[in-house]
């Protein structure tokens, strides 16, 4: 109950930069409740209670936000045998009267994505708790990309194009155009949360072309049993005070002088 399988064709898809992290959580819970044999039937129908959408948004105006959002947002899945497909990640849906205290919301998965996710064979396995300790929609995609290659064998680094690895971030176009600024706004944001909270560490190499960065070395190992075990103490602590704490920044008062 903690955790969701999610199909690789959704990790690095084209298209989604635009998606905040309230956008991207929302899909993860809704394709979670989805997700099994009925996915891909003819005009099946999911229906999932507002109370369970809580976790990604505390208003229903934000709600219908992030919907419409996901319903307009076209992203480019590529294939094993070359082709792509552009789809839309939602499809048709309904919700109660937001001045219900109680309701839900129905919504439909497209056709054409529900059969390319009935018939995926390659899943990342996602700690339910870890994507809602997230406070950057960068920290997310990172998870989810490690979290799909985390269980090959023999397979522990990747190499990736900077216009690849932007994309895998989730970076819009025309922003953080430097390395210096893609560094810090983005990857150190997402190596912090990542390697805090999940079960996994994760290193990210700059890769020169001449004196310009073209590209990154990716790597990620296995947390041994004390690091995972101080992963899950700080998920389930409260996530103010969070940044300090993983950073080593927090003062400690037990040593701090005494003032008389």
């Amino acid at each position: 109950m903690g955790e969701m399988v999610k199909p690789a064709e959704l990790i690095e898809v084209r298209g989604a930069a635009k998606l905040t992290l309230a956008d991207r959580r929302l899909f993860n819970v809704l394709l979670r409740h989805a997700f099994g044999p009925e996915l891909a039937s003819e005009n099946r129908r999911f229906e999932i209670p507002l109370a369970d959408l809580r976790e990604t948004h505390d208003s229903n105006d934000r709600l219908v936000r992030s919907v419409e959002a996901l319903m307009t947002t076209v992203v480019t899945i590529q294939r094993s045998d070359g082709s792509t497909d552009r789809v839309q990640l939602l499809g048709w849906n309904n919700l109660s009267d937001p001045k219900r205290a109680r309701g839900s919301l129905k919504y439909a998965i497209p056709p054409e994505l529900a059969v390319m996710l009935r018939d995926s064979t390659v899943f990342a396995k996602l700690e339910l708790e870890v994507l809602r300790s997230f406070t950057s929609k960068y920290a997310l995609a990172l998870y989810e990309a490690i979290a799909r290659r985390f269980r090959l064998k023999y397979v522990f680094t990747e190499h990736f194009s900077l216009k690849d690895f932007r994309e895998i971030l989730g970076v819009e176009a025309g922003k953080l155009t430097t390395y210096g600024n893609l560094n810090q706004y983005a990857i150190k944001p997402a190596l912090l949360e990542v390697n805090a909270l999940s079960d996994f560490t994760v290193t990210i190499l700059p890769e020169k072309t001449g004196r310009r960065v073209t590209g990154v070395l990716v790597g990620w190992e296995a947390k041994d049993i004390d690091a995972r075990k101080a992963a899950y103490t700080e998920l389930q602590r409260s996530r103010v005070g969070r940044r300090a704490r993983i950073t080593g920044t927090v003062e400690d008062i037990s040593t701090a002088p005494v003032i008389e």
